[in-house]
């Protein structure tokens, strides 16, 4: 699967879950300095809460119903990061999109050196409306 490929599948299944289950302030593909050819999966919603390891085992079985074992294969791992954290609020402040791509290369997020990223959502949670 070719990167550009691999970004719009993921862009899609990112735009399927935000609509099943809520926006996101963060989802973006990190490629690690050192895990070349890899791609983390970084995911921040205020949904994903909680559970950290049964939102892993969420995504796992979304991308392997949406995107089949490739899909998978292109992943070294998936980070569930909350929306309050003040890198994922840095970042969210820095670039605004939904449902897009911002390709980034060689910047340094959460205190790792990432080669290359692209941003699908970055987007402050909205606050919930009072009663």
């Amino acid at each position: 699967m070719t990167v550009p490929e691999l970004t719009e599948k993921f862009a899609e299944l990112e735009s399927c879950i935000a609509e099943e289950k809520g926006p996101f302030a963060l989802f973006a593909l990190f490629m690690r300095e050192d895990a070349p050819d890899r791609w983390d999966l970084i995911v921040s919603a205020p949904w994903a809460g909680g559970d950290k390891r049964g939102v892993v085992d969420y995504f796992v079985s979304q991308i392997k119903s949406r995107l089949g074992e490739q899909g998978l294969t292109n992943l070294s791992r998936i980070v569930v990061i909350d929306p309050q954290d003040a890198a994922v609020q840095a970042l969210n402040r820095a670039i605004q999109i939904e449902h897009g791509r911002v390709e980034v290369r060689d910047s340094n997020f959460f205190g790792l050196t990432v080669k290359h990223a692209y941003i699908i959502t970055s987007q402050r949670p909205q606050a919930p409306v009072a009663a």
